[in-house]
């Protein structure tokens, strides 16, 4: 066998390698179970019930790997339907699961259960979830992590992963009511009262902690930063210092 033909045959073993690493059959499922439900949260000095999943604000972080299959039952505890999108993933062969209410699936009904089944491919990064029903993604949200099965892309490969920061809006009032009056008035939402970093206001605000995401680092080291904005209305700036 000549050199170029040992070549060849190296490359398509390699090839056959990395497909094999992230055909179906190799894949995960990963399971999980979210209840959306209500929770009393106390912010701003205004205690509310906010709506949750799982009692969480922002709700579970969702990790996978690129390939993996995805199954989220999800149980409707409210009053009200609603639903649950996955913002960002490419839905192939599976737009029933994509969420949005009345045009990829009925609304989940209360007191009643679905479960999402989708599978990651060619994806990697961070991305989010969030109801996508009226305005119950205000607090119904949170970060999607999708881990690849290869390494990085870039180096050098960081010293370190940093827990998901999620900016958020705060209202003391009902969001819901928020959204009423904007349609009523046919002009802009009302401002929130406050922004948020993982559902926690900064120090400039009223009875909140001094810090909403403080960490240590070393110099000269690489960090890895996921940052989601599920902000309702406004747009979101971010820097380190």
């Amino acid at each position: 066998m000549g050199r170029s033909a040992s070549s060849l045959v190296r490359l398509l073993a390699a090839a056959v390698f990395v497909l094999s690493w992230i055909s179906p059959s190799s894949a995960a499922t990963r399971r999980l179970k979210f209840n959306v439900e209500w929770k009393s949260v106390t912010r701003l000095c205004h205690t509310k019930q906010l709506l949750t999943v799982n009692g969480q604000y922002p709700g579970p972080t969702i990790a996978v790997h690129e390939g993996d299959n995805v199954e989220i039952k999800v149980t409707n505890s409210i009053s009200t339907n609603t639903t649950l999108h996955w913002h960002g993933i490419k839905q192939l062969r599976t737009g029933w699961a994509d969420g949005p209410a009345y045009i990829t699936q009925c609304p989940i009904r209360s007191g009643h259960t679905y479960t999402y089944k989708f599978q990651v491919t060619d994806q990697r990064g961070t991305l989010w979830w969030h109801s996508h029903i009226f305005w119950q993604r205000a607090s119904v949200n949170g970060a999607l992590i999708i881990y690849p099965r290869m390494p990085y892309p870039f180096k050098p490969k960081p010293h370190a992963e940093l827990p998901p920061m999620v900016f958020g809006e705060w209202w003391n009032g009902d969001a819901d009511a928020v959204e009423e009056q904007m349609m009523l008035s046919g002009g802009g939402p009302n401002v929130s009262d406050a922004y948020t970093i993982n559902g926690l206001p900064g120090p400039l605000y009223a009875c909140s902690a001094k810090h909403t995401f403080v960490t240590s680092v070393s110099r000269g080291k690489t960090y890895l930063l996921r940052i989601v904005n599920a902000a309702l209305n406004n747009e979101m700036f971010f820097a380190v210092r």
